[in-house]
């Protein structure tokens, strides 16, 4: 198991559990208690978990704190790849579609690589990278500027004002949190500010967000429930989550894992 995995693994675990010994988090992995507790300092060191003697705990200052684009995509894989297969059916051919950061987006980029004549408009960096490996006649990519995000986006003023000159058909947004008083939500100011903005110039704002997400709230809100056109979870959501989404949100679609 590699490293990034690891740290996916032990970050979904306290999570969910708010605690875990080292030992119980090795045997689990089947690696010896030395490699996870590395593990374990490196993720202290960038302030993802708080290392205690003996285990982990969560980070009690996590709605500041934005995982890292390459820890964060390990996670919830196959959640991602549920909800972009359902996200690919809003998109025709000659769109013009606005991808924003993170792992459930960049997991719905790679499905739009096979869509023809599509326009994109992107602040993110691993997406952008995606499609310059591939070059296609009739895919046009645009990255913004910006300032860069540990998720790898960009963002402030600059990104804002590229996407000032768009009109967009589709903007496709992840979320750090899904609450149902704070709404979509972000550990980043200034890419809150953007998403806000971007949120502005297209006819549809869809919102990827897995079970997970919901209940969760990040240091500010870009968005209620009520501003989604679109919101695509998964299956393992409560049904009290899902009946407040289906009440404040036009459109709102589970993919099942």
């Amino acid at each position: 198991m590699l490293a990034a995995q690891r740290k996916a693994r032990i970050l979904e675990e306290v999570g969910q559990k708010g605690a875990i010994r080292i030992s119980e988090i090795a045997e689990a992995m089947n690696v010896s208690e030395v490699t996870i507790r590395r593990d374990v300092e490196a993720l202290a060191a960038q302030g993802l978990v708080n290392k205690v003697h003996g285990g982990v705990t969560a980070n009690s200052l996590s709605s500041t704190v934005e995982p890292p684009f390459a820890t964060n995509s390990m996670r919830e894989q196959n959640a991602k790849n549920a909800i972009a297969s359902e996200a690919l059916k809003l998109v025709k051919p000659g769109m013009a579609v606005a991808l924003m950061g993170g792992s459930s987006v960049y997991a719905l980029a790679l499905k739009l690589r096979e869509v023809p004549h599509l326009t994109i408009v992107t602040n993110s960096v691993p997406i952008s990278d995606l499609y310059s490996q591939e070059v296609r006649g009739d895919q046009t990519v645009v990255l913004t500027g910006g300032f860069r995000t540990p998720t790898d986006s960009l963002v402030g003023k600059i990104t804002s004002e590229v996407f000032s000159r768009f009109n967009l058909d589709l903007v496709f947004m992840g979320t750090h949190g899904m609450h149902g008083d704070f709404g979509f939500s972000s550990p980043n100011l200034m890419e809150a500010e953007t998403n806000r903005d971007v949120i502005q110039r297209a006819a549809q704002f869809v919102v990827l967000a897995d079970h997970t997400k919901w209940g969760a709230r990040g240091f500010t809100s870009f968005a209620s429930l009520e501003d989604a056109d679109v919101v695509i979870t998964t299956d393992g959501i409560s049904q009290a989550a899902l009946k407040t989404l289906r009440s404040r949100v036009k459109d709102v679609r589970v993919a099942t894992l």
